[in-house]
C-alpha cells in the first residue's frame, strides 16, 4: 500500500462510511467493534482504546461488510480496504469448527 498516514486513512476511511450512510462512533468497552445496526441506525462501533492501526482495519472491515463499490475511494484506500477484505477471507478459511478438529464420530 503507497504510504497514507494512519489519521489521514482513519478520514478517508469515515467519510467512506459517511457517504454509505453509516455512523462512527468510538466508545470504551470489552468489545472488538464492527458494522451493526441499533434501532435501524448503521453504525459501526469503535473501541476507543485501539490504538490507529486497529481502528483502520477495523472500519475497512466494516466497510467491506456493507460493500464499497457505490463509493468512491482513493486508490490506496481501496487497496487498503481490499487488503482487510483478504486478511478477512484468509482469516475466515483458516477457521475450522470443533467437530472438523475433532475428526470422525
Amino acid at each position: 500500500m503507497s504510504k497514507l498516514k494512519t489519521e489521514a486513512l482513519i478520514a478517508e476511511l469515515e467519510e467512506a462510511a459517511s457517504q454509505l450512510g453509516l455512523k462512527v462512533i468510538y466508545e470504551k468497552g470489552d468489545f472488538s467493534g464492527g458494522y451493526c445496526i441499533l434501532k435501524e441506525k448503521k453504525l459501526i462501533v469503535i473501541n476507543k482504546r485501539f490504538d490507529p492501526k486497529h481502528r483502520a482495519s477495523t472500519i475497512a472491515r466494516s466497510l467491506v461488510e456493507v460493500g464499497t463499490e457505490n463509493v468512491f475511494l482513493k486508490p490506496a484506500v481501496r487497496e487498503y480496504v481490499e487488503e482487510q477484505a483478504e486478511r478477512e477471507d484468509e482469516n475466515s478459511s483458516g477457521k475450522r469448527s470443533q467437530s472438523e478438529l475433532d475428526g470422525p464420530a
